[in-house]
C-alpha cells in the first residue's frame, strides 16, 4: 500500500488556474500578486495541504540558504550570561527576519571564536564575528569560505563591514569621574584577556597583549586617564576574570579587595564584572559607595535597577545590532562594505560613585 502523494506547486497552480511563477510569488514575492489573488492562492493550498516551497529545493535553485552564521567568542551558556550580547543578537535577529533571514549560532571555544570546521560546514550566506579574538581560526574559515562578513567590534578584518563602539573614549570618561571625585588607589576587573592560565592578577604589560581588542581600549583609555594624573599604570593593580558571568568575576573582585591596600575604586569592564565587585563588596563588610566606588560598563538593563543603581557607561547596543543587521543585508544585497562605523558612549553618573572619604 503506497501513501498518499504530497501536493506540489503545480497542483495548486492548476487548481486556482494560474501560473507556477504566480504561486511561487504568493510564498517568495507577495508584493508582485494582488492581495485577493495571493488570498486565492493560499487558500487553495490550504485546502489541497499544500505546506508552501520546499525550502532545500529553493535552497538548491537560488544558491542560497537564507541562513547568517552568528559566530560568539564563547559557549551558549557563557556568552549568553552576558545581557550585552542578548541586546545586541535581538536587535539584530529583529533587523534580518523581515527579509527572510534566519540566524545561526556557532558558540566559541578556547581560541575566542568557532572551531574552523564548525564554519567550513555551516549551511549560512554570511558570517557575523561577534567579538572574536585576533586571530580566531574561525576568521581564516570565513575567508577561505569567501563569505561576506560583518564585524561587531573586533577584530579588525580587512574587507569586513564593521560596528563598534568608542571603547577608549568610554574608559577614559569613567577613570576621569573617578580622579574628579578624589579617588587615588584603583583596580581594573578586566574581562577575559585569554592569558594562560585563565583568570587572575595581570601586569598592564600582560593586559595590554589581550587578544580582544575592546580589553586592550578600555584597557588603555582606564591607565593613559590615570598616568595624564600622575598614577603610573604599574602601581594600578589589573585582576582578569575567568570567564564572562558575575560567578567567574567574583574571585577577582574579592582578589582586588584583599590586597595589602585596597582599592577605593574599581574600573570594571563590563556591568556584569561591576555587579560581581558589588557583591564581593558586600561579602567584604564594605559599603558602595562609602567606602569602594564601581564604574561598569555598557549600561544595560540591569545597572539602572542595581543597589545602588550602577554608574556606568551606556553604549547604544539596540542600535549597534540595529546596524549590524542592516549591514549584513547590504552585503547580502551584493554591496561593498562600508567604511567602518564607531558609535559614541555616554557616562551615566549614578548611586555606585562618591567621593573618596
Amino acid at each position: 500500500m503506497t501513501g498518499r502523494r504530497r501536493p506540489t506547486l503545480d497542483d495548486v497552480a492548476d487548481a486556482v488556474g494560474v501560473s507556477r511563477a504566480t504561486v511561487s510569488n504568493a510564498y517568495n514575492r507577495p508584493d508582485q500578486l494582488s492581495a485577493h489573488l495571493r488570498e486565492e492562492v493560499l487558500r487553495a493550498a490550504k485546502r489541497l495541504g499544500y505546506a508552501g516551497p520546499n525550502p532545500i529545493a529553493r535552497s538548491l535553485a537560488t544558491n542560497r540558504t537564507g541562513a547568517i552564521a552568528f559566530m560568539l567568542d564563547a559557549g551558549l551558556s557563557a556568552a549568553f550570561s552576558d545581557p550585552a550580547l542578548s541586546i545586541t543578537l535581538d536587535a539584530l535577529a529583529a533587523t534580518v527576519d523581515p527579509e527572510g533571514h534566519a540566524l545561526l549560532l556557532l558558540p566559541g571555544g578556547d581560541d575566542g571564536g568557532p572551531r574552523a570546521d564548525r564554519v567550513l560546514a555551516a549551511q549560512a550566506d554570511l558570517a557575523v564575528a561577534y567579538s572574536l579574538a585576533d586571530g580566531a581560526p574561525a576568521l581564516r574559515a570565513v575567508k577561505q569560505r569567501g563569505l561576506p562578513l560583518v564585524v561587531i567590534d573586533q577584530p579588525f578584518v580587512p574587507g569586513a563591514a564593521r560596528v563598534s563602539t568608542d571603547d577608549r573614549g568610554g574608559a577614559a570618561a569613567a577613570a576621569c569621574h573617578l580622579l574628579e571625585l578624589g579617588h587615588r588607589r584603583f583596580g581594573i576587573l578586566s574581562a577575559q584577556c585569554l592569558s594562560a592560565p585563565r583568570g587572575g592578577p595581570l601586569s598592564a604589560s600582560e593586559a595590554a597583549r589581550s587578544r580582544f581588542r575592546d580589553n586592550r581600549e578600555r584597557l588603555g583609555g582606564y591607565l593613559d586617564t590615570l598616568a595624564e594624573a600622575g598614577i603610573s599604570p604599574d602601581s594600578v593593580p589589573i585582576w582578569e576574570a575567568s570567564g564572562l558571568s558575575r560567578q567567574d568575576a567574583k574571585a577577582g573582585a574579592l582578589g582586588l579587595l584583599g590586597l595589602a591596600e585596597p582599592p577605593t575604586a574599581l574600573l570594571c569592564m563590563s556591568d556584569e564584572l561591576a555587579m560581581a565587585a558589588m557583591t564581593a563588596a558586600r561579602e567584604r563588610g564594605l559599603s558602595v559607595p562609602a567606602d569602594l566606588s564601581i564604574v561598569g560598563f555598557d549600561d544595560t538593563p540591569a545597572a539602572q535597577w542595581a543597589e545602588p543603581s550602577l554608574t556606568t557607561v551606556h553604549q547604544d547596543l539596540v542600535g549597534k545590532g540595529r546596524l549590524a543587521g542592516e549591514l549584513a543585508l547590504h552585503l547580502l544585497a551584493g554591496n561593498r562594505p562600508p567604511k567602518p562605523t564607531t558609535l559614541d558612549v555616554k557616562l551615566v553618573v549614578r548611586g555606585s560613585t562618591a567621593r573618596v572619604r
